[in-house]
């Protein structure tokens, strides 16, 4: 085999063969990875110059072997360093596919009386692998027009394709509901577990209590025990704040390049269970009184107050006892 292909073809083909696979496998985003990890391309150098080292050994030692061998052992190398291979089992695949065909000689008996410009045609069979293929084509097209035209039982691609990424969709939101890691503003839920208001406590007293207070009343930060919000109350308002920060210029630091989102949602089902308790030293509210989607504040006409009012003014100490 290695009379086949010389040296100057075996090495670049061994060489990029390994060059390709380090590419493969060695994730290095957009930038090659030879260039991202110097230590790749002195491992490439070095592979490099192994493949020349052994092509010369290699070489040396044939050499040294040549000059041992006698007149006849030196024709007889000579004469298979020459020797064309002979592919015999590819040779019968390929007759095999290219059909019965009439040698050069023979020709003059198929020959057609067709005539241009002095180019003769021959009725030659067509190749085997050509008729089948035909057979095949034909097959397919009647199969794909039953299919997709006539009986409509398949999808074209655009159609499959919108059909998966919709399936895609909500797998995707089946998994994020049990990948806790993977919540955002949209999927984030109130946790309630001891375990994650523990960890949500110790990312407080961690990271918030500077602004906050230990027992949440407020400092530099607004008072988290009561029901006012500046950017609105609920577990969803409340994880977009730590995520994203607050007002800007005056509100806190967005957390979501130093929390998980797990953890942003720890923290944040902490901050809600701190309202309705008592600190030490209460900051005033700040914002407005926050209530949940679908509660709405019940306001009175001032109509009615008014008229409740004059009823009671002009109402009589029987009707008042009554």
């Amino acid at each position: 085999m290695r009379n086949l292909f010389p040296s100057y073809v075996r090495v670049p083909v061994i060489f990029f063969t390994i060059f390709g696979l380090i590419e493969y496998f060695v994730d290095s985003g957009d930038e090659p990875a030879f260039l991202k990890y110097p230590v790749i391309m002195l491992f490439l150098l070095l592979i490099l110059l192994v493949l020349i080292a052994i092509e010369g050994i290699v070489g040396s030692i044939e050499n040294v072997l040549f000059q041992s061998l006698d007149e006849a052992g030196k024709e007889r190398y000579l004469a298979s360093k020459t020797k064309t291979p002979q592919f015999k089992a590819l040779n019968n695949i390929y007759d095999k596919l290219k059909g019965k065909q009439k040698p050069i000689e023979e020709e003059h008996e198929i020959i057609l009386d067709h005539n241009y410009d002095g180019i003769k045609e021959l009725d030659n069979n067509l190749p085997p692998w050509w008729v089948w293929s035909f057979y095949i084509s034909i097959v397919f097209a009647a199969v794909y027009l039953v299919r997709f035209h006539v009986i409509g039982t398949a999808d074209f691609a655009a159609e499959e394709l919108e059909k998966e990424y919709a399936q895609a969709k909500i797998e995707i939101e089946e998994y994020k509901k049990t990948a806790k890691n993977l919540v955002d503003v949209n999927t984030v839920t109130l946790l309630t577990d001891a375990a994650d208001l523990k960890a949500g406590q110790s990312i407080f007293n961690a990271n918030c209590v500077a602004c906050h207070m230990a027992d949440g009343g407020g400092g530099i930060g607004p008072n988290l025990t009561d029901n006012y919000w500046i950017l609105g109350g609920g577990i969803k308002n409340v994880f977009h704040t730590i995520s994203e920060g607050g007002r800007s210029g005056k509100g806190m630091i967005s957390w979501k390049n130093d929390l998980k989102p797990i953890e942003m949602a720890q923290v944040a089902s902490y901050v809600l269970s701190l309202e309705g308790t008592t600190p030490a030293n209460p900051k005033e509210p700040e914002g407005d009184i926050w209530k949940p989607e679908g509660v709405d504040n019940v306001e009175v006409p001032e109509e009615v107050i008014e008229t409740e009012v004059i009823e009671v003014e002009t109402s009589t100490p029987a009707e008042n006892n009554d």
